[in-house]
């Protein structure tokens, strides 16, 4: 397996994985698919500080991940937050971790100071994911969001970098 930043070329395989999650799951608590405009702006968005890689496996794209701005305001420049998608059929093969420790050296490489991660809370796989990479639980936000007739709570998970 590869890890490499995404490109626009990854852009259709991004989509793809992002929104079968989008349509059949509770992991996001985005609701609307992805048209592809808005995956290429996406990816552009993350080809700088903020960046987005994937994992490449059996010469196709298996999985991404991304970093994003914690919150719009000046003091929480030097925290950021990640994102994690795995294509279902390469789940359980060390993806999800090749990919979090990845994006975590960028983070660091790029002077971030903490990364947080959100995580619905009943999405076990990704809490332990994120606790095998050294984050830890700081809270609960109890049914912050609602997604096919569901109220979600999602946790919040940090690491200092």
């Amino acid at each position: 397996m590869e890890v490499r930043r995404a490109v626009l070329e990854d852009s259709k395989a991004i989509r793809t994985i992002y929104n079968h999650e989008v349509l059949n799951s509770l992991v996001t608590l985005d609701l609307i698919p992805r048209s592809e405009a808005e995956q290429r702006h996406w990816i552009a968005e993350h080809s700088g500080v903020y960046p987005a890689i994937v994992a490449v496996a059996d010469n196709s794209v298996c999985g991404f991940a991304s970093l994003s701005p914690y919150r719009a305001r000046a003091g929480y420049s030097t925290t950021v937050e990640d994102s994690i998608y795995v294509d279902s059929n390469y789940r359980k093969r060390g993806v999800g971790t090749a990919l979090l420790n990845n994006i975590l050296l960028l983070a660091n490489q790029h002077g971030f100071h903490a990364c947080m991660a959100r995580v619905m809370a009943n999405h076990q796989a990704s809490i332990s994911l994120h606790e095998s990479c050294g984050f830890l639980l700081v809270g609960i936000e109890r049914e912050v969001g609602r997604k096919f007739g569901k109220w979600m709570d999602v946790a919040l998970l940090q690491k200092l970098l």
